[in-house]
Order: structure tokens, then sequence, then C-alpha cells
């Protein structure tokens, strides 16, 4: 079975991203960005991002995760970590993290170092979930092998009947990782292929370098 996508084409006009908007710190574009593509009634989760690592295996690996928070340190989100990404990022924690608005035409790359969050600031948004979740993150064992659906429903069953009426505590074994950016790439699709691109390269004074990329 093959289907030819050759022709499959679109034409990108509905914005375009010049250096003299673009402001020193990449943050601030980036706020910018979010809060636009926020505020638009054409992007659904818009802190949906993809995030990729390198495995043990040597592959790597892209999923989508949900950023829970921005700051001017960088980018944070909540995992397992025992999960595979957690583990990846644990063996080598130089990750990737990639936003892509297609009703907007944009796109925003992040390369960066990930690290763990203070027990502390995990357990703050532990605290904020809602219960369900909460025991969500107990009877799951992210990425491994189950025998079926039910071991699972049956896991989360005895979680409920454990902590009816009860304060749900963190797993240890859950929480957030921040990733300190070294480079951001913004790509606004533009006419004819000629996308704009302007990437940021943090140097060694943390002072950012911009430049533009050929699409």
């Amino acid at each position: 079975m093959s289907k030819d996508l050759s022709n499959y084409r679109k034409s990108y006009e509905k914005q375009e991203l010049l250096e003299s908007n673009c402001p020193g710190n990449p943050m601030e574009l980036f706020k910018d960005w979010f809060l636009n593509a926020d505020a638009s009634n054409r992007v659904e989760e818009t802190n949906a991002m993809t995030i990729s690592t390198i495995g043990k295996d040597g592959f790597p690996k892209s999923r989508v995760v949900l950023l829970k928070k921005y700051t001017e340190e960088g980018f944070i989100f909540y995992t397992n970590y025992t999960s595979e990404k957690a583990k990846a990022i644990e063996a080598n924690n130089h990750i990737c993290l990639s936003f892509f608005w297609p009703a907007l035409e944009q796109q925003i790359i992040i390369k960066g170092i990930a690290e763990r969050l203070p027990e502390k600031e995990s357990d703050a948004y532990f605290n904020s979930r809602p219960n369900g979740s909460k025991l969500g993150a107990w009877a799951s064992p992210q990425s491994t092998v189950v025998a079926n659906k039910k071991e699972l429903e049956a896991l989360l069953t005895a979680l409920e009947k454990k902590y009816n009426g009860k304060e749900i505590p963190r797993p240890k074994n859950w929480g957030g990782y921040l990733i300190k950016p070294i480079s951001f790439e913004f790509w606004q699709g533009r006419p004819n292929r000629m996308h704009d691109r302007i990437r940021y390269s943090l140097l060694k004074d943390f002072s950012w370098k911009l430049e533009r990329m050929a699409p």
C-alpha cells in the first residue's frame, strides 16, 4: 500500500518575522508568541510540546507532553522519574523541545539542559492536581509492559479505595524537570518556502546572539 503525497502543498502567508521585531531576550519573543497562540480560537492545547531525547539504545525519541510553566530560567514539565523519557534524560540531559501551531504557521524549537526540580516545587504542583490525576501518577508504572488494561484498572481501583477520603501524597518517583534553554529557533511560514527562521544562541556571558537562517 502506498500514497503519493508530493502534491500536498500549502502557501504560508499569514505573518512574517523580522529582526527589527525581535527582542534581545528570546524568552520575551516566546512569551509573545505563546500568549498570542493561547488567545487564538484556532489553537488547541497551546502548551502541548514535543520533547526529544536520546535513549540508551542510541535512538532519538519524540513524544508530546504538556508544558506546565515557563519562567526566565526555562520550561517546566512533569513526569514519572522511572519512565523511558526520564531514564533518557538522566543518561543524557541535552534535550530538544518544539512547539508547532499550524493554524498560525509558527514553530519554535528549543535546545536545552534538563535538571530535576527541587522536591518542594514538585510537591506544590502535585498537590494542585485533581485527585484522579494524582491517583493516575500512582497507578501507572509508566513505560513498562503490562499484561492488559484490566491490570491498570485494578491498580487504580485499589488506590481509590486506599486513599478514599485521605490526602494523596506525591510518589517519590514522580516530579518535574526544568529545561534551561541554550538556543531558540523561531520559524514563521512564508510564501514560496522562503520561511523566516530566526535563531538565538546563548553566549558565555549569558547574552543572546541573534541570527537569520536560510529556510
